[in-house]
């Protein structure tokens, strides 16, 4: 729990301190795309097939946290130091480098209480490491999505 508290309060810190590429409505529009896919990821992922789990294999409203204040923050950090109108190698670059953040921030998740709070059941980091750059590439495409809305 003092893991994921620690890292919440850095993220959060980090993706409003640094956030510099975004907007108010795409800020906005990133927190509930995010905790959307990602509840939606979870419900399949976590509670129907058990490959993984946050705390305890049951339903807890403390997953909320995690759900709520981590992954959309990170999204935000990610999306402001994408190289959006660069070459596709920095850009390929860019989600290798973040992917490979991801896989070292999981394994920190993995540790024993009370820095983890993440659990394996099936899943494997390798199979984090293989749908990160689709989930990036998905998150991309939305956020692009959003410019366009706007013009």
């Amino acid at each position: 729990m003092i893991g994921l508290l620690l890292a919440i309060i850095i993220f959060n810190f980090l993706a409003f301190k640094l956030n510099k590429k975004l907007n108010k409505n795409q800020t906005l529009h990133i927190y509930v795309f995010t905790i959307a896919f990602q509840t939606i990821f979870d419900i399949f992922i976590d509670i129907k097939y058990e490959g993984y789990w946050y705390f305890t294999k049951s339903i807890e409203w403390i997953s909320l946290i995690y759900l709520i204040f981590l992954v959309s923050p990170v999204n935000i950090l990610f999306l402001n130091f994408y190289p959006l109108k660069k070459s596709l190698y920095k850009k390929m670059g860019a989600i290798i480098i973040w992917n490979i953040l991801f896989i070292v921030y999981e394994f920190i998740a993995l540790l024993p209480a009370p820095w983890g709070y993440f659990h394996y059941g099936w899943w494997k980091w390798w199979y984090s490491a293989l749908l990160n750059p689709l989930l990036l590439y998905i998150l991309i495409k939305y956020f692009r999505l959003i410019i366009k809305l706007e013009k």
